[in-house]
Parts: C-alpha cells; structure tokens; sequence
C-alpha cells in the first residue's frame, strides 16, 4: 500500500527536477561570462547589429570608413561595451560601416592579409579598430574604450564633425518599461 502513494510522488520529484532544472532559472547578467544570448539584442537593444550589413573587405573595397568591434556573447567586458557599440551606430548611421564580429571564428585560423579581420584582432575582447577609406588602421584600441576618442576617429576618418551636444560617453538605458497611463477622451 505505500509502495503505491511513493511511486507517483518520487515520478512527480523527478519530473519536477527535469522541468525547472536543478539551477532554478536563468538570469542574464552584465557582471558574468556566462552566455546570454545576442548581447547586442539584450543589452543595447539593437539586435540589428549583429550580423553586420558588409564584411571589412567590402567596406575596404568600396572605399568606406569602417569600424570593427571584436565581441564575445559570453565575455563581461563585451556585454558592456554593447551599448556603446549601438550608440555607434546611432551617432554615425551610414557614414561608416559598423562591423561587429564574434571572435570565436577568429581564433587559432590562417591570416589572409589587410582584408581579413584576424589581421587586426589582438586576442583582446573588446577591441575597436577604425579604419579610413584608404583601409587603413588609425585607431586600435582594446577594454572598455573611451567614447570620446572613438567618435574622435571616427569624425577624422569620416570629414564629418560630432553634432554639438552630441556625447557617446552619456549613458542610455535602452530597456526600460514605460509606465505612463495616457486617457483617450
């Protein structure tokens, strides 16, 4: 007789356990290196960043700016630095051509010269190197990178002065939950 009321409490136990996990739910976090997911979807809300709209050498071949941002999803320093990418993107649009690379297809690869992205990586996450229309590297620079001298290189490279008032280095909360309550007559 209890071998009957254990048997569906031990199947429920277990079910239970292989449902919600034995970690309980995942939460993201900016502070680990724990894989989020699309950092740029989650943390700067611009998943349309990733991937980016043309390759370095595309943007060397046509003679554009362009700006490479090497990222890990799952490094704390890159999540970030996420933010200031979009920002990036929002400041610049299409003066330059903003290229976001997970540097996991980068590692332990040949170098295939000027044109290939491997060519700049240092190994560092996150790294931003800007490049002139002459595809040339004129700003290289690795961590937690300083807005001021990114837009800096970014307006040599570009002819294309920072409007006034404009500072990347403000911060911007993309995901936030607006709770205003509008009354329509």
């Amino acid at each position: 007789m209890l071998a009957w009321l254990i048997r569906p409490l031990l199947c429920l136990l277990l079910t239970s356990s292989l449902w919600w996990g034995p970690c309980g739910p995942a939460l993201a976090s900016l502070s680990n290196n724990n894989y989020d997911g699309n950092i740029y979807a989650l943390y700067a809300g611009n998943g349309s960043l990733v991937p980016p709209r043309s390759t370095l050498a595309q943007a060397m071949a046509d003679q554009r700016p362009a700006v490479v941002v090497y990222f890990l999803d799952d490094a704390s320093a890159s999540k970030r630095f996420a933010a200031e990418v979009s920002e990036l993107q929002r400041l610049w649009g299409n003066s330059i051509e903003l290229i976001p690379l997970a540097t996991d297809p980068l590692q332990n690869r040949r170098d295939d010269g000027p044109t290939d992205p491997a060519h700049y990586w240092s190994g560092v996450v996150p790294q931003v190197v800007v490049f002139n229309g002459q595809g040339e590297a004129v700003f290289d620079a690795s961590g937690q990178v300083d807005p001021d001298a990114l837009n800096q290189a970014i307006s040599q490279v570009t002819g294309i002065a920072l409007p006034e008032g404009e500072r990347s280095s403000t911060t911007i909360s993309f995901n936030e939950l607006n709770s205003e309550v509008v009354s329509r007559p």
